[in-house]
């Protein structure tokens, strides 16, 4: 067994996807989709957790961390794209079915490709991300203003989305205990967000996000119909989405396994032991069944 962690690079429609892989290769594939703005990074904490017991494959989307970033004008950024790209480099490593672990954007990228290819699923993990309007919060006021008038609102969008306080916000939230967050969450985040040609990358895919939105409907009526099995994670100090969330999935799927959570919106800063507790468990009982 492997339990290294590898940095790889793999050609996906003549595109370098970035991607970490731990575990060996021929255990139950847990496949991990990242958030916004972050990368494959994200998930560094689960890796050395849980590669003893699976095969952890984390990639970058197009356009994020160390994959490649191509001009907006040859490359469409939307959610569609990049979950075809992401079903196209599992397909790429071999991967036939897979646990599927989304956080934020990942989101969006994992419900379009459990739709398209609903038998490669196992099983599903949603840590802070949406599929319920409800789920959106008063900050989405600015980005559905934006989605109305792109023009009239892209400033406002760059001070509310990426800006170096939005995105310590999204780490620490309403969190009374700052002092357990690394900074550095933050500051890597900003500079991969000042990287050249980056912010037009990212305000194509928060104008998308409103396709998002408009799918969520379809999404909750896969979940009441198929009842996939679903763990969700959720940290608790969120303000990106609302805490009503979590039971909104268990509305979806009544036999959902919810834990609420001592951290942000991304748990793993400061729950990644928990975390890996409950997918160890989780996982376990959805191949055991399967």
């Amino acid at each position: 067994m492997n339990s290294h962690t590898r940095y790889r690079s793999v050609v996906v429609d003549g595109l370098s996807i970035f991607y970490r892989e731990a575990g060996a290769p021929d255990a139950p594939v847990l496949l991990l989709l990242h958030g916004f703005p972050s990368s494959s990074r994200m998930f560094e904490p689960l890796f050395g957790r849980l590669a003893d017991r699976f095969r952890l494959i984390a990639p970058d989307y197009p356009g994020f961390g160390h994959s490649d970033a191509p001009d907006p004008r040859s490359f469409p950024y939307t959610f569609d794209r990049i979950a075809e790209m992401m079903s196209r480099f599992a397909a790429t490593l071999g991967v036939e079915r897979y646990l599927l672990y989304v956080q934020d954007y990942g989101g969006p990228v994992g419900f379009r490709m459990a739709l398209a290819d609903p038998g490669r699923l196992l099983g599903l993990v949603v840590q802070n991300a949406v599929a319920h309007d409800t789920g959106l919060g008063p900050l989405w006021a600015t980005r559905r203003a934006f989605w109305q008038d792109r023009a009239g609102h892209e400033a406002a969008v760059r001070e509310n989305v990426l800006s170096l306080t939005a995105i310590r916000t999204r780490h620490v939230g309403d969190d009374p205990d700052p002092e357990r967050y690394d900074p550095d969450l933050w500051a890597d985040e900003h500079a991969f967000l000042s990287r050249p040609g980056e912010i037009e990358i990212q305000l194509d895919l928060q104008y998308d996000y409103r396709t998002n939105v408009a799918s969520y409907p379809i999404w909750q009526d896969w979940l009441r119909r198929t009842r996939p099995p679903l763990l969700v994670v959720w940290g608790r100090h969120d303000t990106s989405f609302e805490i009503s969330e979590p039971e909104a999935y268990r509305n979806d799927v009544p036999e959902a396994e919810v834990h609420l959570l001592d951290g942000g919106h991304f748990v793993l800063d400061t729950q990644a032991d928990e975390v890996a507790t409950l997918v160890r468990t989780f996982a376990g009982r959805v191949l055991k069944a399967g």
